[in-house]
């Protein structure tokens, strides 16, 4: 029988739904890091929230684990790569508390209108001042959304039940998703902040988003609008916020996430138009019983039956499977990461075609590596796992079809991503049947191998496009180290896929895009093989 230790304070249905399933499990809460190393060997699996981490000596300790699961949707207290390396299935649950967190969102956005943080203390305290808390109605008010993912799309649909008309910011919806939720689509954030008289954020914090919400942004905001963050800090600079807010530039701000957490001093706390939570977009005891449920589902699935769910670090493959797949996984994850590199986000349609020896493997690990490797380019925490999950999150319809004929290959994979910039088409097989190769390009029939430094060229088929090419990148000091070209079979346009030793920047892709007959160039960085 396995045996599960809850290492952290839990719903008492984590505890039911393992003995229910015929697990032994232990509720030990609150050891010592001491006593933690001295029983993590005894168990199978560890389920936590975000008090115990499991780094260095205890996951030394625990020998016998084959599964963490993560009651809660950061992983930050958990050694992935380590886990990774020992064979550990890394478990979140990133759908228990989105109701909840978007809830905490409109709270905070009809508490800023209305201004009652303020209006309590003010009573509290023996006033009564009416006059001085005239507040904002929101019927008929644009609303901005930044990130329209699990959380987003419900602040959407409240929002639009408060009659607010909704504006959304989110590059990975494509202009159909964008109609059916009943929102307008925006393509920048400045755009954004210039068109709406309320912005809530429901993105996570990368390289690309963070200050995203920034002086220049904050400015651009109406005179009198409101800012409400309950995603992530860092997101929004906070002295820039303060100026704005104490300026009286924007109306009031609401924050639920800081820049440096605990935030128990701010110079935003002196604001009396910024209102504040610590950080509990998750803590209602519907979200907490949800996340303790789903986590010991999902890590009784995986004891019991080796079913992986929202794993973190890994895809669910036998070690036969995952011999036999190798080289197929690792051409599915180019395929979708040229893509995801050459072609803008707002996907509608992905459709995966197999033919002869692909079409009789288990496709299903193929497409979520395409996926993977399509959707990594700019989303957070993308996997072979959670990627066909997040597709179908932002809209994204999937397709398969397989064929066990052979055409022109023994094996074939195709991937054709359609979406807001049209419709880009990548093939692949395998040499030997171990080594990856792109063969065609939309209609194009070029061969390369995928990896490395790769330049994606349309062009008019002129003479001198080439001779111009190679002279830009001499001029660089870029070496080309393979150069492919192929004509469109229903169009007088060609495609050019140059390899480089190293990476152009952007003014040596702009010098390529204006020279005469180019009609787009993209850079693709693939890695090694």
């Amino acid at each position: 029988m396995p045996k599960v230790w809850i290492a952290d304070k839990m719903s008492d249905r984590a505890v039911e739904v393992f003995k229910a399933r015929g697990i032994e499990v232990d509720y030990k809460p609150g050891l010592s890091d001491e006593e933690k190393i001295a029983i993590a060997g005894d168990y199978d699996g560890i389920a936590v929230r975000s008090s115990t981490t499991l780094k260095s000596a205890l996951l030394d300790a625990a020998g016998r684990v084959k599964v963490i699961g993560r009651a809660g949707i950061g992983v930050d207290n958990i050694d992935v790569e380590a886990c990774s390396r020992r064979g550990i299935v890394v478990m979140n649950t990133p759908f228990g508390n989105t109701i909840t967190t978007a809830e905490l969102a409109v709270a905070h956005i009809v508490a800023a209108a209305r201004m009652i943080p303020q209006a309590s203390a003010s009573t509290r305290s023996g006033k009564w001042e009416k006059s001085r808390f005239m507040g904002m109605e929101l019927t008929g008010k644009k609303a901005g959304v930044i990130g329209a993912g699990n959380i987003g799309a419900i602040v959407c649909d409240r929002l639009k039940g408060l009659r607010m008309a909704v504006y959304v910011y989110d590059p990975f919806i494509s202009d159909e998703r964008a109609a059916a939720m009943g929102v307008t689509k925006v393509e920048t954030v400045a755009e954004l902040a210039e068109t709406v008289d309320m912005l809530t954020i429901h993105v996570p914090l990368l390289d690309a988003t963070r200050n995203l919400i920034n002086a220049d942004i904050l400015a651009r905001m109406k005179k009198g609008s409101i800012l409400v963050n309950c995603a992530r800090g860092g997101i929004v600079d906070e002295k820039a916020l303060y100026d704005a807010c104490k300026s009286g530039h924007l109306r009031a701000a609401a924050l639920d996430v800081f820049e440096s957490e605990p935030a128990r001093e701010n110079p935003l706390f002196e604001l009396d138009n910024v209102s504040f939570t610590p950080h509990i977009g998750a803590s209602t005891d519907e979200a907490q019983e949800n996340v303790a449920v789903q986590v010991a589902e999902q890590m009784s699935d995986y004891l019991l039956n080796g079913t992986v769910r929202n794993a973190v670090n890994m895809p669910s493959l036998s070690e036969e499977e995952q011999r036999l797949l190798a080289p197929y996984l690792l051409l599915a994850e180019r395929m979708g990461r040229f893509i995801g590199q050459t072609m803008k986000p707002g996907y509608s349609r992905i459709t995966t075609h197999f033919e002869g020896q692909a079409a009789s493997i288990n496709r299903k690990p193929l497409i979520n590596s395409m996926l993977q490797g399509l959707l990594s380019q700019s989303m957070e925490e993308v996997n072979a796992v959670n990627a066909g999950m997040l597709a179908k999150d932002r809209g994204i319809e999937v397709a398969e079809s397989a064929r066990e004929t052979p055409e022109n290959f023994s094996t074939l994979i195709r991937l054709q991503v359609e979406g807001d910039e049209g419709t880009r088409c990548v093939s692949g097989t395998l040499f030997d049947e171990t080594r990856p190769r792109f063969v065609s390009f939309d209609t194009c029939e070029v061969e390369i191998a995928p990896q490395g430094n790769l330049i994606f060229i349309q062009n008019e088929d002129r003479p001198g496009v080439i001779a111009a090419i190679g002279s830009i990148l001499a001029e660089a000091n870029i070496n080309i180290g393979d150069f492919r070209l192929g004509r469109r079979e229903d169009t007088s346009n060609a495609v050019a896929l140059v390899q480089v030793d190293t990476s152009p920047d952007e003014d040596v892709l702009d010098k390529l895009a204006s020279l005469p007959h180019i009609i787009m160039v993209r850079y693709a960085e693939l890695g090694d093989m």
